[in-house]
């Protein structure tokens, strides 16, 4: 939505991922350098972005994205300056007409000069843009990208595989604040009028995470001893006056990472650093400087729920990336399930089952968790467009949780970690970022294994309707049967609790007998193992 004053947002801009152009998909970020100057007071960016791309087609244009909020003073290609009239950008996807035709194979560096107001965020971090706010008479500035993309202040390819193997990221600030971003601090050069250029480098980044945080910051640094034997550097920059409950945060990063590096895998970016920056909305996943906003606030679990979210995306999300939004579900489903896990890791079985039962709440099942085609990110993130929207989190935990009681541990999360890292034994140098989609999870889930889980992947992440269950009594035989949406098998097993005594029982054929004794009392699923119908959860929606 747009500010007064504020051109519209248009479609494109609005836009990330989904059907891509031939020739823009064609295109790879070999180094992005981007410069960037941040006027608060006037809620103005002027950015100077030179972008080096390599082409698997002959290009004789160039598409890159970029909102239509910003002037394009001035272009050039391999150093040359461009004439005006040989760029336009109507709607966000700026057009550059080339100077000479770049061949499949070949490079070019683009160097892009632009400023304007950009678009401001209404309800950060839900819908994206630039956050205008101040901390004591200070500017406390931040930026969120998932939904709309990094065209609302950068020019990139806006999609997922439009990441850059390296980005060097300037940008200007006043004195009296920090300016935060992504990567490695190089320098923090002094310039005149007051002002300093904060200098970063990233590595492998995927364009919706490069985030701009500018405020009166504090810093709380310190380094985690892996147990990979590699050594994470860890920042916290918080807002002034915030000492004591900064660093009661800071204490949860260490035991945060026993649980990752234990259950998962090493922390991926301990090259550059774990950040996490205080800002004036909720939080996102921003690669290496995680925002946070939820105000230092714990609840019955004894801790930070947002910090412990965002940094799952570290793992899910930023090393493990979806090739395309339609398996958005690999980062929210994993990110989201990854709180009770820790709940478990931390105090057991009955926080892991308290954690799940409140999530199941949230499950709707208007659509499938995939739908097998190429989508933007809102089209995943709005039911109102079609798509799953939260089952992405919610749904998404459950299935994870459901299909962990069905293979095991073991297989689980050997599962888990090769779809992370690529590779069964991660260790500090032998992998990089990678994209993965929803078919790579179903063969290693199903490897792993050791059969083939086609059935479950149908039932649980094709299909919007749960399964149900059903239960017959007949004297002394108790029978339950899966009723499933469409046609074919679904051989889940179920435990069964008779007079105390917990059973697993085998639904080959989707449906088993077993004997009961008339006066037995009969839980079904005690510890609530399998995503199933539940009657009193749909009543208790309806009534909302």
């Amino acid at each position: 939505m747009a500010q007064k004053g504020e051109p519209p947002i248009t479609a494109l801009t609005e836009r990330s991922g989904g059907e891509i152009e031939p020739e823009r998909a064609a295109l790879r970020l070999e180094h992005v350098d981007l410069d960037l100057e941040v006027d608060a007071a006037r809620k103005y960016l002027a950015g100077t972005a030179t972008l080096t791309l390599s082409t698997s087609v002959r290009q004789t244009r160039l598409l890159i994205d970029l909102d239509k909020n910003f002037h394009i003073s001035a272009v050039a290609i391999n150093g040359k300056p461009l004439a005006n009239g040989a760029w336009r950008n109507p709607e966000g996807r700026l057009t550059i007409d080339l100077p000479a035709p770049v061949a499949a194979g070949g490079r070019m560096v683009a160097r892009i000069a632009y400023a304007g107001r950009p678009h401001e965020a209404v309800n950060a971090p839900w819908d994206d843009g630039f956050v205008w706010s101040s901390w004591q008479g200070k500017p406390w500035v931040a930026t969120t990208a998932q939904g709309y993309g990094c065209d609302l202040f950068w020019p990139c390819l806006d999609f997922p595989a439009g990441e850059t193997p390296l980005m060097r990221i300037g940008i200007i600030a006043p004195e009296g604040v920090s300016a935060i971003s992504n990567g490695v601090l190089r320098s923090i050069d002094p310039m005149k009028g007051g002002v300093r250029r904060w200098n970063w480098e990233a590595k492998t980044i995927n364009p919706y995470l490069v985030a701009i945080n500018i405020g009166p910051y504090r810093e709380i640094k310190g380094a985690y001893p892996s147990k990979f034997g590699n050594s994470v550097p860890l920042h916290l920059w918080h807002l002034t006056g915030k000492d004591k409950q900064a660093a009661g945060l800071f204490a949860e990063f260490a035991p945060t990472l026993d649980f990752y590096e234990a259950m998962i895998g090493p922390f991926p970016f301990a090259h550059e650093k774990l950040g996490v920056v205080e800002t004036p909305h909720l939080g996102m996943e921003h690669q290496t400087v995680n925002a946070y906003g939820n105000d230092y606030r714990k609840d019955a679990t004894g801790f930070d729920w947002l910090l412990h979210h965002e940094l799952a995306h570290e793992w899910f999300g930023n090393q493990m990336t979806a090739a395309d939004w339609d398996d958005f579900w690999l980062h929210e489903g994993y990110g989201q399930y990854m709180q009770p896990l820790y709940g478990q890791w931390r105090e057991g079985e009955a926080r892991y089952a308290a954690m799940m039962a409140e999530q199941r709440k949230g499950i709707l099942n208007r659509q499938p968790l995939v739908s097998g085609r190429l989508r933007t990110s809102d089209e995943v993130y709005q039911l109102e467009k079609g798509g799953p929207g939260t089952d992405i989190y919610y749904k998404g935990a459950w299935v994870l949780h459901t299909l962990r009681y069905l293979i095991g541990d073991a297989a689980f999360f050997d599962a888990t970690r090769r779809l992370v890292y690529g590779r069964p034994d991660p260790k500090p140098g032998n992998f990089k970022p990678r994209f993965t989609t929803t078919p790579e999870f179903e063969t290693l889930m199903s490897a792993a294994a050791g059969r083939d889980l086609g059935w479950f992947y149908r039932v649980y992440l094709r299909s919007a309707a749960l399964p149900e269950l059903i239960e017959t009594r007949d004297g002394d035989q108790l029978t339950l049967e899966w009723k499933v949406p469409g046609a074919g098998p679904f051989p889940l097993p179920v435990e069964v609790q008779i007079d105390g005594v917990v059973q697993r029982v085998a639904m080959d054929a989707g449906r088993a007998t077993i004997a009961v004794p008339a006066s037995a009392h009969v839980v079904i699923d005690p510890m609530a193992r399998v995503l199933r119908s539940s009657t009193a959860i749909e009543a208790m929606q309806a009534a909302r």
